[in-house]
């Protein structure tokens, strides 16, 4: 995909989710986050906010406040260089054993090789649904966005715009979905050379630290709950379009459009490198929304 194309699905994508949107408009650090650990490892320059991980520690984030449904991003430049066994989070969970969460999660590498991204998606504390994916572009040069796209009928993972993953609402076959838990927004760098990169073959070079990842422009557009004193059922009335209507809830936000769909082919198709619908050894029993889900029947790259 050229860039010149690659940039008009983009618009074109923007205007689907931020045109209906009327989108808020980026908001610096503290208005929507706090530090949640190691204060002493954030950098802080101008409208951009470094985290910084060596072998002492590592760093992370939380929003001050939990929503449900809506869209969230944030733009970020990854860790340079030598990032192997480091791990970049970006993700929404909400709290307890049985909670949801979206996972952002960019995996270091050695110099050279492709920066990998894997998703992953929890519903009622069971997660164990990993995607992994190279990503056509070097996240270390410039800043590139990463959104969550959350309603009723689905979750989207986005790219640049772009739709790299689709959890789809399938509790008509009796499949749970998250929509009844506020979650919070996080982020945070740390150590993750037991896993991280070639499986944990490739440790961590510590000679390189600190490793930073540099945020800025953050973005959440949806329904704001209490953190405290309020029930699912109380945030899933209240984050509903019953009585006011929220445009994350238009009728046209509740599949992907065609164009969308061609757009989450092209990157199963030329960058996905894992997919947990495909791994038999792991599941011999196909997942129950892997048999359902459209998307997960595209072919993957050889």
């Amino acid at each position: 995909m050229s860039k010149e194309v690659s940039l008009f699905l983009g618009l074109v994508m923007g205007f689907v989710f931020v045109g209906v949107a009327f989108a808020a408009a980026t908001a610096k650090f503290e208005e929507l986050f706090q530090p949640s650990w190691a204060l002493d490892h954030f950098i802080h320059e101008g409208d951009l906010l470094k985290l910084k991980l060596d072998n002492y520690s590592g760093a992370g984030f939380v929003s001050k406040s939990k929503y449900m449904f809506g869209k969230v991003t944030v733009q970020l430049k990854l860790v340079e260089g030598d990032s192997a066994g480091t791990v970049t989070a970006f993700y929404m969970s909400s709290e307890g054993p049985n909670h949801n969460e979206f996972d952002f999660e960019f995996l270091g590498n050695t110099t050279g090789e492709p920066y990998s991204v894997q998703t992953n998606v929890y519903v009622n504390g069971v997660g164990n649904r990993e995607q992994r994916l190279n990503l056509w572009f070097d996240p270390t040069k410039d800043f590139h966005s990463y959104s969550f796209f959350w309603n009723q009928r689905q979750v989207i993972f986005l790219v640049d715009e772009t739709p790299i993953r689709v959890h789809t609402n399938m509790e008509h076959r009796g499949i749970p979905f998250p929509k009844d838990q506020a979650m919070g927004v996080y982020s945070s760098i740390w150590n993750a050379d037991d896993w991280a990169t070639q499986g944990g073959r490739v440790k961590t070079n510590w000679s390189h630290a600190p490793f930073i990842a540099t945020y800025k422009a953050f973005e959440i557009n949806g329904c704001e709950c209490p953190i405290v004193s309020s029930t699912s059922v109380e945030n899933l009335k209240r984050c509903s379009s019953n009585e006011k209507k929220y445009w994350w809830d238009e009728p046209n936000l509740g599949v992907l459009s065609l164009h969308q769909s061609h757009q989450l082919m092209w990157v199963r198709a030329k960058h996905m490198v894992y997919d947990y619908c495909a791994d038999t050894a792991r599941f011999p029993v196909m997942p129950a929304e892997c048999v359902h889900h459209s998307h997960h029947k595209l072919v993957l790259k050889n």
